[in-house]
């Protein structure tokens, strides 16, 4: 049985995300860079999202797990892209 010793309910999430250590094969790797590549994504973030989507198909990612994060530049046309304003702009 786990004691509620960090304080806060069970259902709180943390506020960091979690960090793991992945073991893969080299090529595997390799294959998967070149395809997070593919897609604008770092080598983490592609391996994330196949978890999550492997998660969802199978029915088992909880309901109230948050949205991947968004990294990088909106893309244009995006709501707020023209709000930054900033220096480059010409």
């Amino acid at each position: 049985m786990t004691a509620p010793s960090e304080g806060g309910s069970p259902e709180r999430r943390p506020q960091q995300r979690k960090q793991v250590l992945l073991r893969l094969d080299p090529l595997v790797y390799e294959a998967l860079a070149r395809w997070a590549g593919d897609e604008l994504r770092s080598a983490n973030a592609q391996i994330e999202f196949l978890l999550r989507r492997a998660l969802r198909e199978a029915g088992r990612l909880p309901g109230d797990t948050g949205p991947l994060p968004r990294r990088g530049r909106p893309p244009k046309g995006a709501k707020g892209a023209d709000d930054a304003g900033g220096a480059g702009d010409a």
